[in-house]
């Protein structure tokens, strides 16, 4: 199958599909006019990476695993669970970091508003 072939029947654009290659996560054979060949089994590989790339999974992340997750279960493949695990502590940070930016644009909020409010009441005597 070719790369636009597989580009439709993925909905992944081709500028992707030649970033994975390039990462190393899909590879095709070539044909001897150089076009890239890629098997059936590219599709279900693409699926994938866009699963992992959709938890927030860098492509290098999803390297260290991709092989063994196309042959096994996850549960399976002993890579998975540190990037899972490493992942979720990435985003309880930035959980934390954007809780207490909320906080402070809630209190610079707050504090415009009380401002207005005390300089309306000067203005009103």
């Amino acid at each position: 199958m070719k790369i636009g072939e597989l580009s439709a029947l993925t909905g992944v654009s081709i500028r992707s599909l030649r970033y994975y290659e390039q990462q190393g996560l899909l590879v095709p054979s070539r044909q001897e006019n150089g076009y890239r060949d890629y098997s059936p089994l590219a599709e279900e590989q693409v699926r994938t990476i866009q699963f992992y790339l959709g938890l927030g999974l860098s492509t290098e992340e999803i390297a260290g695993f991709l092989q063994c997750v196309l042959k096994n279960k996850e549960a399976f493949c002993r890579e998975v669970l540190p990037v899972y695990q490493q992942k979720l502590a990435e985003i309880d940070d930035q959980i934390h970091l954007l809780k207490n930016i909320r906080s402070n644009l809630e209190e610079r909020i707050r504090s415009i508003l009380d401002e207005r409010q005390m300089d309306g009441q000067e203005e009103e005597r």
